[in-house]
C-alpha cells in the first residue's frame, strides 16, 4: 500500500462530501442523510472489493471469472469472423488486419445479448437479479422497485426498466432518479463485451475488471442517488421484495432471435450516436478553435480549446480524488471527460490508445480510470433512459425529465466512486494490476 491507496480512500468521502454540498446548496435539498443506507451500500462495496481483491479464494474467483469472459468472447467472434472474413480476425491473432472496431467489437454485442436473452428463457438472471433485489431492500431499506430495477441494472441495461413496468406510474420522484442513475452508472453485459474487446490485448484482466466494477457501481448509484435527491416521500414498495416483469419467450429459438435482434438494435444504436455525437463535437471544436485562437494570441497562451480538453480541466480535480498520480492526471482526466459528451465507447478507446503508445506512466492510472468509465454516465444515454422509461410511463414525463439531469450528475458521481473503491485496494502485486 501507498500513498494513493490512501488518496484513492479518502477520495470515497470527499466525494460523498462534494455530492452532499451540490445536493444541499445548488439542489436546495434539506432532508436527512439516510445514514443506513450510506452505512450499507458503502461497506457491501468495500467488503465485494475486499473479498474479490484481498482473500485468497476471491483472488481465484477473479481470475476464473476473467479467464471465462475472455474465453466467451472468443466464441463470440467466430460467428463474426464467419460473416466478415479478415475483417473479423483480431489483433494479434495471423491474418488479422488490425484493430476494426465495426467488424471486431460490434458483432460481439449481438452475441452476448443473444446469451443474456438464453440466459433469461432458464430463469438464470431472473433468479440472480431477485436475490440481489432482495439484498439490496433488506440491508438498505429502499423500496423494492427501485431495489429490482437497480439490481436489473448490473446485467442488462435500459431492458431492466420493464421489470417494474407496473410500479413507474407510482413512484417517488426520489425513486425515479434512483432508476435513471442506476441505469447510468452501470453497463449492460453485452456492451461490457465490447469495452473487453477493446482493451483485452494491452490489458489482459480488463475483463475481471469490469464484471467487478458492474456489481460495484450498483451500491453506488444508490448512495449517490439518494444523497443527490433524497428521499422526501414514502414510497409505495417500500421495503417490500416485487417480482421481475418480464415477457418470457416462448421457446428457446424465439429468445435468440429476439436477444440478436435486440442486440442489432443497440449496434446501430451505437454507431448512429458515435457518428452524429463525435461529429458535432468536432464542429463545436471547430467553433472554440477559432474563438480560441483569438482568445490565445490575445492574452499570450497556448492553451487547447477543445471541448475534451476543456473537460478534462473540470475532471482534473476529480481525477486526482480518485487516486491517479499527477504525472499522468492530464490524460486521464481528459478521457474521463469526453466520456459526458463522446460516451463511454470512445472513452475506452482513447484509454486503449493512451497504453498502447505507453502514454501512462503509472500502472494504476489505467485500473482506476477502467473503473471509473465503467457506466452510461453521459448525455446520449441520459436522453436514451428518458426516453425508454417516459414510453413505458407518459403520466409521468415531467417528473422524470426534471430529475434527469440529477440523476446524471449521481451516475457520474457512483463511477467515480466505484473508482475509488478500486484505487483503495490497488498493488502491484494484486489483480487491480492491469499488467
Amino acid at each position: 500500500m501507498d500513498i494513493y491507496n490512501l488518496i484513492s480512500f479518502a477520495g470515497i468521502f470527499g466525494l460523498l462530501g462534494i455530492a452532499w454540498f451540490i445536493s444541499r446548496f445548488i439542489f436546495k435539498n434539506t432532508q436527512k442523510i439516510n445514514w443506513h443506507l450510506l452505512g450499507w451500500a458503502l461497506g457491501l462495496q468495500l467488503l465485494f472489493a475486499v473479498f474479490l481483491f484481498v482473500l485468497p479464494v476471491g483472488v481465484t474467483i477473479f481470475q476464473k471469472i476473467n479467464d471465462l469472459a475472455v474465453l466467451v468472447l472468443g466464441v463470440a467472434s467466430a460467428g463474426a469472423q464467419f460473416v466478415f472474413g479478415p475483417l473479423a480476425i483480431p489483433p494479434g491473432v495471423q491474418g488479422s488486419l488490425g484493430f476494426i472496431l465495426a467488424f471486431q467489437a460490434f458483432p460481439t454485442i449481438i452475441f452476448f445479448s443473444a446469451l443474456v436473452s438464453v440466459l433469461y428463457y432458464y430463469g438464470v438472471l431472473p433468479f440472480i437479479i431477485r436475490q440481489f433485489a432482495r439484498l439490496f431492500t433488506g440491508l438498505m431499506r429502499i423500496s423494492g422497485a427501485e431495489a429490482l430495477c437497480t439490481a436489473s441494472n448490473i446485467f442488462v441495461g435500459i431492458e431492466s426498466i420493464f421489470t417494474i413496468k407496473p410500479h413507474i406510474d407510482k413512484m417517488t420522484r426520489s425513486e425515479l432518479c434512483t432508476i435513471l442513475t442506476a441505469g447510468m452508472a452501470t453497463v449492460a453485459s453485452s456492451v461490457l463485451a465490447l469495452y473487453v474487446f477493446t482493451l483485452q490485448n494491452i490489458f489482459p484482466s480488463i475483463a475481471g475488471h469490469l464484471i467487478s466494477a458492474s456489481f460495484l457501481s450498483a451500491p453506488a448509484a444508490l448512495v449517490m442517488s439518494k444523497l443527490i435527491f433524497p428521499e422526501t416521500g414514502i414510497p409505495k414498495t417500500l421495503g417490500k421484495v416485487v417480482d421481475s416483469h418480464y415477457e418470457r419467450d416462448s421457446n428457446l429459438f424465439e429468445a435468440i432471435i429476439n436477444g440478436a435482434t435486440s442486440g442489432l438494435k443497440v449496434v446501430f444504436s451505437i454507431v448512429a450516436l458515435l457518428i452524429a455525437v463525435i461529429g458535432l463535437v468536432a464542429l463545436v471544436d471547430l467553433i472554440l478553435g477559432g474563438v480560441g485562437g483569438m482568445v490565445n494570441h490575445w492574452i499570450g497562451t497556448t492553451m487547447d480549446w477543445s471541448l475534451t480538453h476543456l473537460l478534462g480541466y473540470i475532471f482534473y480535480p476529480f481525477t486526482l480524488i480518485i487516486g491517479v498520480p499527477a504525472v499522468d492526471a492530464g490524460i486521464i482526466s481528459r478521457i474521463i471527460g469526453e466520456r459526458i459528451i463522446l460516451t463511454e465507447v470512445a472513452s475506452y478507446q482513447d484509454l486503449a490508445l493512451a497504453l498502447s503508445h505507453h502514454s501512462l506512466v503509472h500502472p494504476r492510472s489505467a485500473v482506476v480510470a477502467a473503473y471509473a468509465l465503467c457506466g452510461f454516465a453521459h448525455v446520449a444515454s441520459m436522453a436514451i433512459f428518458v426516453g425508454g422509461i417516459t414510453a413505458l410511463a407518459p403520466k409521468r414525463t415531467i417528473a422524470i425529465s426534471k430529475v434527469a439531469v440529477k440523476a446524471l450528475i449521481a451516475a457520474t458521481f457512483a463511477c467515480l466512486l466505484t473508482a475509488c473503491v478500486a484505487g483503495t485496494f490497488y498493488s502491484s502485486n494484486s489483480l487491480l494490476l492491469g499488467n
